[in-house]
């Protein structure tokens, strides 16, 4: 017989308490001061690393204040500004279309709803609820490619689960307070620790609770 519902979210809660206690600064690392910021670093952190974006953002945010800025812009000039970026035509391209879909439908404004921002071009689940609970404040679980490994090795998720799965099997047995705060603290660990080669299981401080761990 498999493990209970109640099983998995006790022990879950463990794993969280001994991580959010291992990586008390855990925080997004996606540099941002507004919620359209943090939309077009979102879409240009696909299979980027933070700090990439980062450099990259820095000049961008100073250029495009606004979604008019980004939705008239020549898309040749975006691309070149994005050039050291992995896809960084198509994230352009992405960018110029979600923010005249924001200038022709929602006012210039980034709207604090799922359907809505899933509605933008190159914007999924994952950037949505990113956008929803760094921006907005709301409670949302980020499935990223950390949150993704970690679920399926702790077995809160089976390796046929995709990330939309896993975020509703997440939010059966996680308390909402703690849904935001998830992925940071699995980020954390999953650079520090359980990394997708050769995972540290020997230093790992929840190997007691992981059914992938070998002893």
């Amino acid at each position: 017989m498999g493990e209970s519902s109640k099983a998995k979210a006790e022990r879950l809660a463990e794993v969280y308490s001994i991580l959010e206690s291992r990586y008390p600064d855990a925080r997004l690392r996606l540099d941002f001061s507004t919620a359209l910021d943090l939309l077009v670093a979102s879409i240009l952190a696909a299979r980027c690393r933070d700090d990439v974006v980062n450099r990259t953002t820095k000049s961008l945010f100073a250029k495009y204040r606004t979604a008019k800025d980004y939705a008239d812009a020549n898309v040749e000039t975006l691309e070149a500004q994005l050039g050291g970026l992995p896809m960084f035509r198509r994230k352009a391209r992405s960018i110029k279309a979600a923010c005249e879909a924001l200038v022709a439908e929602h006012g210039g404004e980034v709207p604090a709803d799922v359907n809505a921002l899933t509605a933008l071009k190159g914007v999924g689940r994952k950037t949505a609820n990113l956008v929803l609970s760094n921006a907005f404040g709301q409670p949302a679980i980020v499935v990223d490619t950390h949150v993704l490994r970690i679920c399926r090795r702790l077995g809160i998720s089976s390796e046929a689960e995709d990330p939309g799965q896993t975020e509703q099997a997440l939010m059966k047995i996680l308390p909402e307070k703690r849904w935001s705060h998830l992925a940071h603290i699995f980020s954390d660990f999953g650079r520090d620790i359980c990394s997708a080669r050769n995972p540290k299981c020997a230093l790992c401080p929840v190997a007691e609770l992981c059914p992938s761990f070998k002893g």
